[in-house]
């Protein structure tokens, strides 16, 4: 048990470190291009398989899209406007690896 809650735990670190980076990070071209980093540094370090490239690219697709949903409804709303002017540039990376973060802490579960 403990095991795979360290597992899981492991797994959930590039998403803390991601998240921990934007208050600190205003700019969001560069907090995208670290957020790039991050992901392809853990899915190389965690010797990703094909199944998390596609993971990380539906994330990414949908979440543009329900983002963008969410925003032009109103339930949403952001201060940094870098991607079509309504969201953050680096949100749908973080949700992309969001994705592959939960797939992972699924199979280890």
């Amino acid at each position: 048990m403990l095991k795979k809650v360290s597992k899981i735990f492991f797994t959930s670190l590039p998403i803390l470190l991601m998240i921990g980076l934007i208050p600190v990070i205003k700019n969001d071209y560069f907090l995208t291009v670290l957020y790039i980093f991050i992901i392809f540094g853990s899915l190389k370090i965690s010797k990703s398989t094909k199944k998390d490239v596609i993971i990380l690219v539906f994330g990414f697709v949908i979440m543009i899209i329900f983002e963008y949903i969410f925003i032009s409804t109103g339930v949403e709303t952001f201060t940094r406007n870098s991607l079509f002017g309504i969201m953050p540039l680096w949100l749908p990376f973080l949700w992309a690896y969001g994705f592959v973060a939960i797939k992972r802490s699924v199979e280890i579960i």
